[in-house]
């Protein structure tokens, strides 16, 4: 792996209001599965009616999960089934920070495509990484390096309960390298106006209910690849 930074990993938070820490500046500051709605198999993409099915509000078992504000949205961000010829195993999760999406190999040149969030400048990196382990309403602990850069974050050293406040979201995949946790992830956001941008300190973040799609087809130990930038 590639890496541009030893703290890229990390988000950096910013106090807002009467000093808390936002789940939108922890990611943004410095710089129910869906099964039946999927539409995996939409070539064309989805409508805008589609797409408010898709990104409606979720009963998720724990938190009630709000629809997104698709007027935030490209609809080029849209979930969708694409053309995307691959030697890669059925399930390989590829990222393009690029272009700012995230692909999950379906087989037969084809591949859902996710929009993403991506790291800012200086903090991106490439390689082969793979899940090492998958999250529900993780509990959010901030690094020692990103306590030391942002000490508002201290208050959290023993970890941030899951809920619709935390950074990590709803659902997360944990990115490992020979063993090691390497401090990315790919995340839940709940902010489609961070989709399609590079804002993060290395972590890729998809839109809740495309994040909650992707987990429930992920197993641990599937292959990930960070595509150059």
């Amino acid at each position: 792996m590639n890496g541009r930074n030893a703290d890229a990993g990390t988000m950096d938070p910013m106090a807002r209001g009467t000093g808390g820490l936002s789940r939108r500046a922890f990611f943004i500051g410095a710089g129910a599965s869906l099964g039946a709605l999927s539409l995996a198999g939409c070539m064309g993409g989805m409508s805008l009616t589609e797409a408010r099915k898709v990104y409606g509000p979720v009963a998720d078992p724990k938190f009630n999960i709000p629809a997104v504000n698709l007027d935030k949205l490209n609809p080029k961000y849209y979930r969708r089934t694409v053309d995307y010829p691959s030697k890669e195993a059925v399930g390989t999760i590829i990222i393009d920070p690029k272009n700012y999406y995230v692909y999950r190999i379906e087989g037969n040149n084809k591949a859902t495509r996710y929009g993403a969030n991506v790291g800012r400048d200086g903090f991106r990196w490439d390689g082969n990484v793979y899940v090492g382990r998958k999250g529900e309403w993780a509990t959010w602990t901030p690094p020692k390096e990103m306590i030391a850069r942002q000490p508002e974050a201290a208050k959290y050293a023993k970890g941030m309960p899951g809920g619709l406040d935390n950074p990590l979201g709803a659902r997360t995949l944990y990115l490992y390298q020979d063993g090691v946790y390497t401090l990315y992830t790919i995340y839940a956001t709940s902010h489609p106006d961070s989709i399609g941008k590079g804002v993060t300190s290395g972590c890729t973040g998809l839109l809740t209910q495309d994040m909650i799609d992707l987990y429930d087809k992920t197993a641990v130990g599937t292959k990930v690849i960070m595509l150059p930038s």
